[in-house]
């Protein structure tokens, strides 16, 4: 039994697509976001202009027009009605002390640009020194500390612009 997948184009035209049919597809990668896609006799040029993998979300330019596409699978229909949604993870907004401590080391400040796992500052507990990362990518909208500045556990020490 072929896989399915739901296609959404420009959030206004739904279709589903068979891995068969994706197999019949004569298609043929050019350069590193740039596709040739021969189908019917017909030939399209195709280019990826935006990618994001985790909400399976992509902007696509055909013949001079520019697409949004989000692709699922059965897995992601199904959590869907389920009422259930990766994508409604809770967001990390602020950052509080995890314990009590001295900031030695403050690497950001407010208004940068953060991701992912970049260290956002140094906390020195128990003679030991903890490097704090960013749980998300973002932007700091406020900072509560500076170099020096003694800690309290739970006490709110960055925000994040939501």
């Amino acid at each position: 039994m072929d896989k399915c997948f739901k296609v959404k184009v420009n959030n206004s035209f739904d279709f589903n697509i068979t891995e068969g049919e994706l197999s019949s597809l004569d298609l043929f990668k050019t350069s590193e976001n740039n596709f040739h896609i021969l189908q019917n006799n017909k030939s399209i040029n195709a280019k990826i202009t935006e990618a994001d993998f985790q909400t399976k979300t992509y902007q696509v330019t055909l013949r001079n027009h520019t697409y949004n596409v989000s692709i699922s699978n059965a897995l992601d229909m199904l959590i869907k009605d389920m009422g259930l949604s990766a994508k409604k993870a809770k967001q990390i907004d602020v950052i509080k002390a995890p314990m009590p401590g001295l900031i030695l080391e403050l690497h950001v400040e407010v208004g940068q640009e953060v991701k992912e796992n970049d260290t956002l500052f140094i906390l020195e507990a128990m003679k030991m020194e903890n490097s704090i990362s960013s749980p998300r990518a973002g932007i700091i909208k406020s900072i509560s500390i500076k170099n020096g500045d003694p800690v309290e556990k739970n006490q709110l020490l960055i925000e994040f612009d939501s």
